[in-house]
């Protein structure tokens, strides 16, 4: 039978067909042909604690009993209200929560609040300073913040103007963060009309996995504080245990204005993603109706219960069954797998930081195929799921993976890569 869907991100010429996964077990995938793979990506970077998890899946299951969904316009429902409690209680300095449905909308969202609330102040501060090879989304504002060639060059002429500074490409060279550090600060103090700098919080993912030294985000934070800019971080992928802790931000050493949550937030299993101010910018918000300050920006399903209830329950387990403490654990053998890569004649360099990492591979692309289809094909052959950015595999697990399970994506990943 013909298929009719466009899949994301995927020269469709290359493919004849896609395996169709059935379903999800713990850390595996399962085709319709009954083919396994470890689920090395955790999805698209989301998953927590594997496929058809019983106690996300009641969650779901209890709250569409009672509510699937009512809007947040003029009502809240008792998800929501838990859920801002806790992301809340996770997130040191943040005090409001607004719901949206996925990061790149997230993000949206933080733009918004950001040049709005100059403009509520009565400051004339419009523009938003990210960094090159950064990534906030595929939307348009997400687009042009974190502009990559690679990416968006095909909508260029769609992009508003924005202040894309220089930051340094992975496995080229010696990566010059201070050179970095002092071109924000060259912008932020050459001109007055800079509302924020928009920055991926302790590393930059879909960039090529580029991760900061010690203190550059301390020091982009103390540089907006000079400067009276906002900071807003993103922390859609990297957030959430991703990097070894809830809020990578204060692991970082600085204390944003507005962050995004995403992926993990719902442990992959329904859309959902917030975007966190601290009280000082919710309050440049309030006023008379006819003032014109509220946020002018909303959606349908902000705050939907389904996911709003899933996320809660998600951010219980992570306490429950001390997640981070996991995650730093298993981290260590992560890290020596990867490190061990290194000196693998195909691999031309290696970057990761908690459970996330990228892996520089020479391959051939036969027949003009992309990396992306040489390498799925060969994950396949080995029972991992791999996606690539480039000719960088990405190896992401759910965080909630063994020792032994992480060892058999660590293992069927350098197998897939020494195959090509």
């Amino acid at each position: 039978m013909r298929s009719h869907v466009w899949h994301p991100n995927t020269q469709m010429s290359e493919w004849d067909k896609f395996d169709c996964i059935v379903r999800g077990d713990g850390m595996w995938l399962e085709d319709s042909g009954g083919h396994r793979m470890l689920d090395a990506v955790a999805s698209m970077w989301c998953n927590v604690w594997g496929h058809s998890e019983p106690e996300l899946v009641e969650a779901l299951c209890r709250q569409a009993r009672t509510l699937p969904h009512s809007p947040l316009f003029n009502l809240t429902h008792p998800a929501a209200e838990r859920l801002a409690d806790l992301l809340v209680r996770a997130c040191p300095g943040m005090g409001r929560v607004f719901y949206s449905d996925d990061g790149s909308t997230a993000m949206e969202v933080a733009f918004k609040m950001a040049v709005q609330y100059w403009q509520n102040r009565g400051c004339a501060k419009t523009r938003l300073v990210g960094l090159a090879n950064g990534y906030h989304g595929d939307t348009v504002g997400p687009m042009s913040v974190g502009y990559s060639d690679a990416f968006f060059g095909a909508y260029r002429s769609m992009i508003p103007q924005h202040l894309p500074i220089y930051a340094p490409t992975p496995g080229h060279g010696a990566a010059d963060w201070d050179g970095t550090l002092e071109r924000i600060s060259a912008a932020l103090e050459s001109r007055d009309d800079v509302a924020a700098v928009v920055m991926e919080s302790g590393a930059q993912t879909a960039g090529g996995v580029a991760i900061y030294p010690d203190r550059f985000q301390a020091r982009v934070h103390d540089v907006c504080r000079r400067n009276e800019a906002l900071l807003v971080v993103d922390e859609v992928a990297t957030g959430l245990g991703r990097l070894g802790h809830m809020a990578e931000y204060d692991a970082q050493g600085c204390r944003p204005d507005i962050a995004s949550y995403g992926k993990m937030l719902t442990a992959g299993y329904v859309p959902l993603a917030a975007t966190l101010t601290t009280e000082e910018v919710y309050d440049a918000f309030l006023g008379r109706y006819d003032e014109g300050a509220h946020l002018f920006h909303g959606h349908t399903f902000s705050g939907n219960p389904l996911g709003a209830a899933v996320a809660c329950r998600n951010l219980e387990l992570y306490e429950e069954r001390d997640l981070m403490r996991h995650v730093l654990s298993v981290s260590r053998l992560f890290a020596d797998a990867i490190d061990a890569m290194a000196d693998e004649p195909r691999v031309i360099g290696v970057r990761r930081c908690g459970l996330l990492a990228g892996i520089d591979v020479n391959m051939d692309a036969g027949a003009g195929l992309s990396a992306n289809r040489i390498m799925y094909k060969a994950g396949r052959e080995h029972g991992v799921y791999l996606r690539t950015l480039g000719n960088t595999v990405l190896a992401v697990p759910p965080l909630a993976a063994s020792e032994e399970e992480l060892s058999g994506m660590l293992a069927g990943i350098l197998d897939a890569i020494l195959s090509v």
